[in-house]
């Protein structure tokens, strides 16, 4: 159920920077601060980094709690980045952070907005209503809203109960069957169009898992605020993964821009999408899992929506 606080807020995933600024040390009120930052690593290719740093002497938003996807909220066993852990991992990371079962989550990042939503996306799959902060940090800030810098210690939290739902995530089987035809839906992938076609990406085997729509999680929001785009806008973006009514099945390189297009799914009443947690990390690390590095058209199928290759694809 959503916290008391959050009645009657019109987006069914988002809190305005206005709406934060106004509860800011409300009772049972936490904000945390989900970033995670993009580097070069020493071969080239994209690293990342914990945005702690940051958080610390940058700034954050006053009484933020600094959330560490790395390790406090992915799977510290886990055989890919970001994995999503164990309920009760979970739990313990969320008392950590000062929240219980009576507590009121507002999550945001420096970024685009994905970090946050990769957090919204692990407490909805636990059963626990949290909120993005529209816009994050760039948002805030360019408002001229306060900042504060160092740590804040969380408050003391009570019992946190984690209830896993087995629909949020999809396993690499259930992807395999959709591009097999064996099971309906649509496969949407939120990577960068380049990294969609396979032309950059910096992994051994670019492109897209056959069958893909496109909807980059950088076209989701507006570039200016990072704020998501209203409905009429994400509906024409994703128009191609909304065309079949079939479920969805979000993915990316790691399971992270992919919980960005599931809550703008989310944002135009589309509570039907599922997460690839394993992502590309996964699917291409098996040379036999199929990749597509062409731009595909449109073409109908039997099994559920898929796209059909050109008779010339782009090498």
């Amino acid at each position: 159920m959503p916290h008391p606080l959050f009645d009657g807020l019109p987006d069914p995933a988002l809190v305005t920077t206005q709406w934060l600024a106004e509860h800011l040390g409300a009772e049972g009120l936490v904000v945390l601060d989900a970033t995670v930052l993009r580097v070069t690593g020493f071969n080239g290719a994209d690293a990342y980094v914990s945005g702690e740093e940051q958080y610390l002497v940058n700034g954050h938003i006053p009484g933020a709690v600094f959330a560490d996807l790395f390790d406090d909220f992915s799977d510290p066993e886990g055989e890919y980045p970001f994995s999503h852990p164990s309920a009760g991992h979970f739990e313990r990371a969320a008392q950590t952070h000062g929240i219980d079962n009576d507590t009121a989550v507002v999550v945001y990042d420096t970024a685009d907005g994905v970090w946050a939503a990769r957090l919204w996306w692990l407490f909805r799959s636990v059963g626990f209503a949290v909120r993005v902060l529209d816009g994050g940090l760039v948002k805030w800030r360019a408002e001229g809203r306060p900042i504060a810098t160092g740590d804040v210690r969380p408050r003391r939290a009570g019992e946190f109960s984690a209830h896993p739902d087995n629909d949020a995530w999809a396993d690499k089987s259930e992807v395999e069957a959709v591009v097999a035809g064996g099971e309906d839906a649509v496969l949407l992938c939120a990577l960068p169009a380049p990294e969609y076609t396979g032309e950059a990406g910096g992994i051994r085997r670019p492109g897209h898992i056959p069958g893909s729509v496109s909807a980059p999680a950088a076209e989701l929001v507006d570039r200016a605020t990072n704020a998501y785009l209203p409905a009429a806008r994400l509906r024409e973006t994703l128009a191609e993964a909304l065309v079949a009514e079939s479920p969805i099945i979000a993915y990316c390189r790691s399971g992270v821009a992919s919980t960005s297009g599931a809550l703008a799914l989310e944002l135009i009443g589309r509570t039907d999408v599922k997460v690839y947690d394993g992502s590309l990390n996964e699917w291409a690390a098996d040379a036999s899992a199929p990749l597509e590095t062409s731009v595909p058209v449109l073409a109908a199928s039997g099994g559920g929506r898929h796209l059909a290759r050109p008779e010339q694809p782009k090498p």
